[in-house]
């Protein structure tokens, strides 16, 4: 598995060990089932980045610490250049990429990503997590089903959503999308 995932899952692993929760408990505070979440421990499979999230604010860290494992220094303005952000490539369906990794006390974090088109792959992968939800397709047409709606999203569209809703993203019409995410 990919060497990023494997030293998340150990900055994990260590945070809840440092914190005497075991894996029952800290898979029941996270609302997931405690083999899956030793499945993530292990860095053997793919975690969400819903889950990472989640895990950052159970232990009051920015989201780019759990993920670069060093604290963001900037806390006046960040710049990041075209292409530059920090990337969050876990899964094979969704490239994140970060536009703010190195703001220290962000009330959101702001993402580029890319979904790729997958002809072969029609089942979609639902996820949710705290807070609400901005994008707003920069590329491309996207498929985004949210609480049981499905909406199609060309460029230029955008949606605001409670991310606690369970909601999933799909590339239409043969070619990837590309959309500014900022999860609040």
């Amino acid at each position: 598995m990919n060497e990023q995932i494997q030293l998340i899952a150990s900055r994990i692993k260590e945070l809840r060990e440092i914190s005497s929760l075991s894996v029952e408990s800290f898979a029941n505070e996270m609302n997931i089932e405690p083999n899956l979440f030793r499945t993530y421990e292990s860095g053997n499979t793919d975690i969400p980045i819903s889950f990472l999230i989640k895990v950052a604010h159970q232990f009051k860290l920015e989201l780019s610490s759990l993920l670069r494992g060093d604290e963001p220094k900037l806390h006046v303005y960040s710049v990041v250049r075209k292409g530059k952000g920090l990337n969050v490539n876990r899964r094979k369906q969704y490239k994140y990429e970060s536009l703010a990794s190195n703001f220290i006390h962000k009330k959101s974090e702001p993402f580029i990503v890319t979904v790729d088109f997958d002809q072969a792959n029609s089942a979609l992968e639902f996820n949710s997590h705290p807070g609400q939800e901005f994008n707003y397709v920069l590329e491309g047409t996207l498929m985004i089903h949210v609480d049981g709606h499905e909406i199609v999203l060309h460029e230029g569209d955008s949606i605001y959503f409670d991310s606690g809703c369970q909601h999933s993203m799909k590339a239409m019409n043969n070619q990837s999308a590309k959309f500014l995410a900022v999860i609040i």
